[in-house]
């Protein structure tokens, strides 16, 4: 099989046989560094920035001036929250804020063709012809990957939308993750040792991005 191809399988799980796989999605040279910025990109956006510290308007000491301002031979202080004395304020210590920043439409493209273009090289990508499963059944839905998953230890399965049925399914098998081609992401592609699409999704990613 060339890198531009990839197998496709019936609902259960028999081989019927291959699919082209777009130039355009699947044939680029991958680009690293846009590979590496996008996932940085990614991590960024998920960092929540919860990190907090204590001014020293917000700790709890008093108030009071230590002594009087001239006179003694001693620096001048206003009160024991002063960031020099144990159990005041941090100066300049973290506060609450995101991490998140704006990646370029183009780059993400570009990164999302380079790492689907990776992972069609290396043959880590099938298709499955139909996914019929109405209401959620984890048998039905291991039955279906059984043949596109093979021996890989995790499975990145893309849907054409939202699918709760197929989602559901997947809560109880272990390194399956189900995603909609809409929201296919650089992180999710490389994370995952098998990349299994449906045919509608497929398509709808090539549109997509092509």
């Amino acid at each position: 099989m060339s890198a531009r191809r990839a197998p496709v399988y019936s609902g259960d799980g028999q081989t019927a046989g291959e699919i082209d796989l777009a130039d355009g999605v699947f044939g680029v040279t991958p680009h690293t560094a846009v590979l590496h910025e996008a996932v940085q990109w990614q991590l960024a956006g998920r960092h929540r920035g919860t990190h907090a510290t204590l001014t020293r308007g917000m700790v709890s000491r008093s108030t009071r001036k230590l002594y009087r301002q001239k006179g003694t031979g001693r620096a001048r202080h206003g009160g024991r929250g002063a960031p020099i004395f144990v159990g005041g304020g941090i100066a300049f210590g973290p506060h609450p804020h995101g991490y998140a920043y704006t990646l370029p439409k183009k780059v993400r493209r570009l990164a999302l063709r380079s790492a689907l273009s990776a992972r069609a090289a290396e043959g880590a990508i099938a298709v499955l012809d139909r996914l019929d499963i109405p209401t959620p059944k984890t048998k039905a839905l291991a039955d279906a990957l059984r043949a596109p998953r093979g021996e890989a230890d995790s499975v990145l399965l893309v849907t054409a939308a939202p699918h709760e049925a197929v989602e559901r399914s997947a809560a109880n098998l272990a390194r399956v993750r189900v995603i909609a081609a809409t929201a296919l992401n650089v992180h999710a592609i490389l994370a995952a040792d098998r990349i299994v699409f449906t045919r509608d999704a497929l398509q709808r990613l090539v549109e997509a991005l092509a």
